[in-house]
């Protein structure tokens, strides 16, 4: 049966692509396309995608999560798009999961996440339990035991914004995918949550049956980051955690959809933010190290 297509940019990092292309051979119910964003390549990555007749695209240096995921794009034949970074592992039934859950919903206007399990982050969503942070500490047989014998249990939750997500691609094609100004990517994905809601995506659901082990920043953590936050910040008006909290409501159990919006707070929020955010303008064109907590005790008078 037909089923996604799968972007994963990756760079230099071949032997957790390698896991993570395994993961969904083993593990998918449905025929996927995947297609990997070969950043440089020079590890070798590039050969191996081309050996293994893997869809791909190709930059001779990194340009970053959002190009990458445009460029994929354009090799897309799927209906929905799924976005998988590749140091991630999905779980056995990820793929039906979500597609029970697609059959449920009347339009393409919605956004999608499976779970993330993750042994070092102790996050508002998703199960914190550590099978290994590397290659060699990977516990997969642990890990697949245990998913087995149900211990790997999570609720349906709210405020789906982060990879692994997915998306039908009319939907992405009508927001204009990823955007480039935040390369190389840090706050793309919360931007990205950001134009769907403009668009009138209101459906944002984590599916909890729907698992991925995650290994955790083995890219991010060699990059120049850009400065996402306050990017955000000035293009919409309010924080990142405004939007997740007020907004999204990301990591709420999704029996709590029909919950009103508290729009007092979020409008305070977006004031705040913005003074902040031009402050902090003016303190980095000043050369100004000035702490910002006096500014955000004010805020929250």
């Amino acid at each position: 049966m037909e089923g996604f297509s799968i972007l994963i940019p990756t760079w230099n990092n071949l032997e957790y692509l390698k896991i993570c292309v395994d993961s969904i051979k083993k593990h998918s119910a449905y025929n996927h396309q995947i297609i990997v964003h070969v950043n440089d390549g020079s590890d070798g990555t590039l050969e191996w995608v081309k050996t293994n007749n893997i869809d791909f695209t190709h930059s001779p240096e990194n340009i970053g999560v959002s190009l990458a995921m445009n460029m994929m794009r354009t090799k897309v034949k799927r209906d929905y798009i799924y976005f998988l970074n590749d140091d991630m592992y999905v779980l056995p039934n990820w793929d039906i999961t979500l597609m029970e859950e697609i059959e449920k919903l009347p339009n393409n206007m919605f956004y999608l996440s499976s779970t993330m399990i993750q042994p070092h982050a102790i996050d508002d969503v998703g199960i914190h339990q550590n099978y290994g942070d590397s290659i060699s500490t990977f516990q997969e047989k642990e890990l697949l035991s245990d998913y087995q014998n149900n211990k790997l249990v999570y609720q349906d939750w709210l405020g789906s914004t982060r990879p692994p997500s997915l998306v039908h691609r009319d939907t992405w094609d009508i927001i204009g995918g990823y955007s480039i100004e935040y390369s190389p990517g840090m706050y793309s994905d919360p931007d990205f949550t950001a134009k769907l809601l403009f668009a009138g995506v209101r459906h944002f659901k984590g599916i909890g049956s729907s698992l991925a082990y995650h290994f955790e920043t083995k890219t991010t953590t060699r990059i120049k980051r850009n400065n996402g936050r306050l990017q955000f910040l000035l293009k919409w008006g309010i924080s990142n955690s405004t939007m997740r909290d007020y907004i999204t409501r990301q990591g709420q159990p999704w029996s709590r959809k029909e919950e009103p919006l508290d729009w007092g707070k979020i409008s305070s929020k977006r004031r705040f933010a913005r003074l902040k955010a031009v402050w902090q303008l003016l303190c980095k064109g000043f050369g100004i190290a000035k702490d910002l907590t006096e500014l955000e005790n004010l805020g929250k008078q």
